[in-house]
């Protein structure tokens, strides 16, 4: 998971979304139930499976006006924890606190993962 410190790194993050879907994670140090969140992100990006995208994490707290542009960027509510599904630019998903599951997670990769066309 690459941590974003600066708007330039998040602008890079916004970048590589074009290429491919790429997840964001907003993360307060100091809140538990963001932590729980983090565990579960990173069981979910050490898990097998091709085509993850990478994921990306911004702390709330320390990096402020990262995640400030993230929300002002996205057009998305700033939450944290808060997880973020970012194609072309533009959030496509997003969903936070307890929401923020290893089922939620794949079940919103599969939704919008590009459909391989019948034989």
């Amino acid at each position: 998971m690459k941590e974003l410190t600066s708007v330039e790194d998040w602008q890079e993050c916004l970048a590589a979304s074009r290429e491919q879907p790429v997840l964001v994670f907003k993360h307060s140090t100091r809140c538990s139930i963001s932590a729980m969140a983090e565990s579960i992100v990173k069981r979910y990006e050490a898990g097998d499976g091709a085509g993850k995208p990478p994921i990306y994490m911004v702390k709330v707290v320390e990096s402020r006006p990262v995640s400030d542009e993230i929300a002002r960027s996205l057009e998305v509510q700033h939450k944290s924890p808060q997880l973020i599904l970012v194609k072309n630019g533009e959030a496509i998903w997003s969903t936070s606190h307890y929401n923020i599951t290893y089922e939620n997670i794949q079940d919103a990769l599969d939704q919008f993962r590009p459909r391989k066309p019948a034989p």
